[in-house]
């Protein structure tokens, strides 16, 4: 299990995904085809249920034109 810490930055990492995908109008579903990973587990990232490995946060960076600055640390 993570500590607070982790948890905080998980939520704040889903919340800036969601408005981001907001932002260009796009589903959830739609984000993880193009990102080639399960709506479910995406919607999991949004809410800060998983912790995504570095390959997944760097195509939904690319994808919702995020930059590295936006990562919560």
């Amino acid at each position: 299990m993570g500590n607070k810490q982790d948890e905080a930055a998980r939520k704040k990492l889903g919340e800036r995904l969601k408005k981001a995908r907001e932002k260009v109008n796009l589903t959830q579903a739609e984000v993880a085809e193009k990102t080639e990973m399960a709506v479910n587990y995406y919607a999991m990232i949004e809410r800060g249920e998983v912790n995504p490995s570095f390959d997944k946060i760097r195509r939904l960076f690319k994808l919702l034109k995020l930059k590295s600055s936006d990562m919560p640390l």
